[in-house]
């Protein structure tokens, strides 16, 4: 006989008792893992499917994109008409047909455009159509539009500044995933950048975008007794090539002043205060191997950046060519006794940078570099152990930069002890220097021209590669959140030129590619 049920005041005291956290963890963990089965199940079924039929010929007939409403028809079909069967010169086998399909979703992916997962779903067409045959295929992608607004605020804090941003997201702005942005923020060292873009792919390309943009932004520059405020726009061109390799070709042109200078401003900070304007063209070229952007334990990375301003029809009142690489090589470290990913690894980092002077067409002989276009070495992000800014030349108390750099990083990373290898903290050891020189322009008679000049930067790379750099060591914490990395070192300068900043103690850094 069954059991009567409970009272209802029985019923209220089961109600409220509290439900054991790890009970209800277990439940959770369980439900989670049945679901996860159940996926790979479906999976291996699918391949198993595919697999035995994938040399079944057949035909794609049609492609329907379901539920975009806000995207233009002609765009997709820019995508999917090439995959059609009546576009190809043979029949698909199933295998073919299916990874086809897969790459046009992937595409559809990449235009940030849609929410993930894009499904795709194969059916045969109506027999009721005359032109259909035993071999056809209908293709189904269901997506979801993501919001065509976006509105975003927050504060940022980090590498001694705190700002507060706000961003407006415009996607798919004409129905062909394009985008408009616009963000402003206020700072305690970026007092305001305001900034607005526009871009879009070409031919519903991914993987080849152009952007045109305009900013005005002033910035505190402490280090060197000034203010600087940009205002200017850009137009550029960006493309994925074969293998992963990311290049930007890029026209700038910007107007920059250096004024507010402080009162103990050094002479050769006041010699360049006042209005410039630059006008260059830039390259630039990453490929990026890493596991992990932000913690790397494998992999390698390397980028080039080429600027060339004010040569030839380019105009603008500074003339110059300057270039600079960085790499980074990270090595999983094996340790004896353990099996799989020990969490130790071993990265090495390396940048380096040269300035180097040309002609104005409106003067005879090259000219000396300004202040806003050279090279600052030094900081959180870069050289640890120096504060911002912290290498280099320098004129009293001020910052002013050089023309050519070299600086190195080693650093071994641990797990914490009790956190494991799984979770995005580390404990680092690191060793890391750098030099900054300027070029020593002028000849004997005073001259600026282009022998004396090629000299000077040969006599600059020979200096910069004799004697030890400007080192530090250290350990620290280092947490890599997704958005970016966060560092909390203590560092110990080793070795110390005169006049340079070093910073003994706790020094705090966020970043995103640190050296």
């Amino acid at each position: 006989m069954a059991e009567p049920l409970d009272t209802e005041d029985h019923i209220f005291e089961n109600l409220q008792k509290q439900v054991d956290p790890k009970l209800s963890a277990a439940k959770t963990q369980g439900a989670q893992e049945r679901e996860r089965e159940y996926y790979e199940k479906a999976q291996r079924r699918f391949g198993d499917l595919v697999g035995a039929n994938s040399t079944l010929p057949c035909t794609i007939s049609s492609i329907r994109i379901l539920n975009a409403n806000n995207t233009r028809k002609g765009f997709l079909a820019r995508i999917f008409d090439p995959i059609l069967s009546a576009n190809q010169d043979r029949p698909y086998t199933l295998a073919e047909a299916i990874r086809e399909v897969s790459i046009g979703a992937d595409k559809l992916h990449k235009f940030d455009i849609f929410h993930e997962p894009i499904s795709v779903f194969l059916d045969k067409p109506s027999q009721t159509n005359p032109s259909s045959t035993a071999s056809d295929l209908d293709v189904y992608l269901s997506v979801k539009e993501k919001s065509r607004i976006l509105l975003k605020t927050g504060t940022d804090v980090g590498n001694t500044e705190g700002s507060a941003y706000g961003t407006l997201l415009l996607r798919n702005v004409f129905g062909g995933a394009e985008s408009f942005n616009v963000h402003a923020s206020l700072g305690t060292r970026t007092r305001s950048a305001y900034q607005a873009t526009f871009e879009t792919p070409i031919l519903s390309n991914p993987d080849l975008r152009v952007e045109v943009g305009g900013l005005a932004s002033s910035t505190d520059k402490s280090w060197a007794s000034h203010e600087e405020v940009l205002k200017g726009g850009w137009a550029k061109l960006r493309w994925i090539a074969k293998g992963g390799h990311r290049h930007e070709f890029a026209y700038n042109g910007v107007w920059r002043q250096i004024t507010g200078l402080a009162s103990n401003a050094s002479p050769t900070v006041r010699a360049d205060a006042g209005d410039t304007v630059k006008s260059s063209l830039s390259h630039t070229w990453i490929t990026d191997r890493r596991n992990n952007p932000l913690l790397p334990s494998r992999g390698y990375y390397a980028k080039t950046i080429s600027e060339i301003a004010g040569w030839g029809p380019l105009q603008g009142d500074v003339a110059f060519w300057k270039s600079e690489v960085e790499t980074q090589t990270a090595l999983s470290v094996p340790i004896p006794g353990v099996e799989g990913d020990s969490g130790v690894s071993f990265t090495t980092g390396l940048r380096a940078g040269v300035l180097y002077p040309l002609t104005l067409a409106s003067e005879p002989k090259p000219q000396a570099s300004h202040l806003n276009d050279r090279f600052q070495l030094g900081g959180p992000t870069d050289v640890r152990g120096f504060r911002l800014a912290g290498l280099g030349p320098r004129d009293g108390t001020d910052a002013v930069g050089g023309d050519m750099y070299a600086a190195g990083s080693a650093n071994l990373l641990f797990p914490v002890p009790g956190v494991g290898t799984e979770r995005p903290f580390r404990i680092q050891a690191f060793l890391n220097g750098g030099r900054l020189l300027a070029l020593k322009h002028s000849g004997r008679d005073g001259s600026k021209d282009r022998s004396t000049t090629q000299k000077s930067v040969y006599s600059t790379v020979a200096e910069l590669g004799s004697g030890l750099p400007s080192m530090a060591a250290g350990i620290g914490l280092v947490y890599a959140h997704p958005v970016a990395r966060f560092e909390l070192n203590f560092s110990l300068p080793l070795v110390l030129r005169k006049g340079e900043d070093a910073r003994k103690g706790l020094q705090f850094g966020i970043g995103i590619n640190l050296l």
